[in-house]
């Protein structure tokens, strides 16, 4: 599902991943652990392509990342990537259910065919009651439940979730850890993980250890 061979990435004169390799095979979930500054979030961007690595070669479901123009990669994106983050990044001035069809509609999707899908994934997920509700009106784990569920609306290949629990109480976290491993026994999902959470990255089908820009396990 996902190759990456020799990646290497610097801000200015800081090299934040040095040289690094990582498979992942589809279906699987990998977590991504290590100290603050390891490199974690800034390898799940390149993986997730929203940053472009300075070298080193990324592939996805067997698409050559580097070779796509901006426009394509944005595509691409849209199409074969969902993201989960720490804050939820969920639309305010709309409700649950528009936020959830967002990506939908930008993948060219009608509004009844993209609303029927959101509305089964938030049932899946158990907040289609609140689905008429805005963001401020949701609890934390409703609303991290809203942005899975618009992770998946146009069935990427691999969900990328950076500290996905991490804003969430011990009780919800539990139930997202959860929910990651039942969307992958559902929908075969392949789930990439960066955390802080030694519960769900000891979940993991495997944990990466990462150290000053290198996987060392």
């Amino acid at each position: 599902m996902i190759r990456a061979e020799n990646i290497i990435k610097s801000y200015g004169k800081l090299e934040v991943l040095k040289g690094l390799s990582v498979n992942v095979k589809k279906g699987e979930i990998v977590s991504i652990v290590g100290a603050s500054g390891a490199g974690k979030t800034s390898l799940l961007h390149i993986l997730g392509t929203l940053d472009r690595a300075d070298s080193g070669n990324t592939e996805i479901n067997g698409i050559i990342i580097n070779s796509l123009s901006d426009s394509k990669l944005s595509e691409f994106r849209n199409k074969n990537i969902g993201f989960v983050f720490q804050f939820h990044h969920l639309l305010p001035e709309f409700t649950a259910l528009e936020n959830v069809c967002i990506p939908a509609f930008i993948a060219g999707v009608s509004k009844k065919e993209a609303e029927k899908k959101a509305m089964e994934l938030l049932g899946f997920l158990k907040v289609d009651i609140r689905s008429n509700h805005k963001p401020s009106e949701l609890s934390g784990g409703e609303q991290q439940r809203v942005a899975v569920a618009r992770a998946l609306i146009n069935n990427p290949a691999v969900v990328f979730a950076d500290e996905p629990s991490g804003n969430l109480d011990s009780a919800n976290a539990k139930d997202l850890h959860e929910l990651f491993f039942t969307l992958r026994k559902q929908f075969d999902q392949t789930f990439v993980i960066v955390t802080h959470n030694e519960d769900l990255a000891n979940m993991a089908d495997r944990k990466l250890v990462m150290r000053d820009g290198l996987i060392i396990s």
